[in-house]
Formats: structure tokens, sequence, C-alpha cells
């Protein structure tokens, strides 16, 4: 085989590979995205509908329904709660400590915000995923007074589980009526009910 020839070959597989490589990839980003779609959220803060398909057990953090709190900044730190609930759902102790830190930043610029800024502290010391379902519910009782109060567009679900703090009882706001217990997590995942539809 002459050098003319090799060099030929050489073209033939460059090619070859210029095509063959970005149609591998594209090949494979369709096959793995086609069973889920992307959540989208709007520039307004208005949170949206996901209709990702999800892991057994696993917790969306996008609500079903669209909704707003009225309070701009109060909305957005709703995200962070969003995410710690899911983050307690799923027993994941790193990522509710993530997610109250950036709850506690967002809430103390929120007016009446401190008592939530406060417990979202507690769930950031921590030391287990206990510890954290416990302080939750003081957490979650300083949202829902600051959301009653600020109001909503849209729904959102004011949960309660009888079994949760040894029995007394906990509440905790979700944008589905599906129940997702994040006092348990898997263990009594759907334990509670819908107490209240806030509008």
């Amino acid at each position: 085989m002459g050098k003319a020839q090799i060099t030929n070959k050489i073209v033939d597989m460059q090619k070859f590979h210029h095509y063959i490589i970005p149609l591998t990839v594209a090949f494979m980003l369709a096959s793995c995205g086609g069973s889920q779609k992307k959540e989208t959220k709007r520039a307004t803060g208005t949170n949206t509908i996901d209709h990702a398909v999800h892991a057994p057990g696993a917790v969306s953090l996008a609500p079903l329904q669209r909704f707003r709190i009225k309070d701009d900044g109060l909305n957005a730190v709703y995200q962070q709660y969003q995410q710690l609930t899911s983050a307690l759902t799923n027993g994941k102790l790193a990522e509710a400590k993530i997610a109250s830190n950036a709850l506690e930043a967002g809430a103390a610029e929120v007016q009446g915000g401190k008592g939530l800024a406060s417990a979202a502290a507690r769930i950031v010391e921590a030391p287990s995923i206990e510890k954290q379902r416990a302080h939750f519910a003081s957490l979650s009782d300083a949202m829902i007074g600051l959301v009653k109060k600020a109001g909503v567009e849209g729904e959102l679900y004011m949960d309660y589980c009888p079994m949760a703090l040894d029995n007394k009882g906990a509440y905790w706001l979700s944008t589905d009526k599906e129940i997702r217990n994040p006092y348990f997590g898997e263990e009594m995942l759907t334990c509670g009910e819908v107490k209240e539809t806030i509008k």
C-alpha cells in the first residue's frame, strides 16, 4: 500500500468520523431524553407544570398547578422551601442543608421572615435527617403564616401528618394534592391529608 493510498484511507476515516460521531451523539441524546420533558419556568416567577417522568418515590420540585405567592420575595423563598421539602422527603441530609441555607438567606429579606430564617438555620445545623424533619415543622408553620398573609394566585395545599413529631402532628405546604410526607419519607410516604387549600 502506497503513501497516497494510506493518506486517502486516513481522509476517508476522518470524513466517516466527521459524520458518525455527531449522529451517534444526536441519537444518544434523543434516546436518553425521550422519556423526560424538561421543566420550564416563566420569568414572571410563576411556577409551572413539570411533566417529567420520575423514579418511584422521587418527589417533583415543580408543582402540578400554576400558582404564585403575591409577595415576590416570599415567592422566591418558596422555591427553596420546595427543594427542602423534596430533600427531606427523599432523606437527603446534605441537600436539605443546602436548601435551608438558601431559604435562610432569602427569608432574612422577607418582611416578617425572622422566624422562618431562624427555623431554616436550625435545619442547617441539624446533625441528622430526623432532627431536620423535627425543625421543619416550625419552619413550615412560619411559612404557612407568611403565605396566608401574602396571599396566592392559584392554589397551594396545606398538608397534615397526624403521626409527625411523636404523634403531635405537623403541617407542610405542597403544590400537589398527592401526599408526599417530608416527616417520614419512604417510611410512610403517603401518610397525611390535605387539611386546607390556600387560594
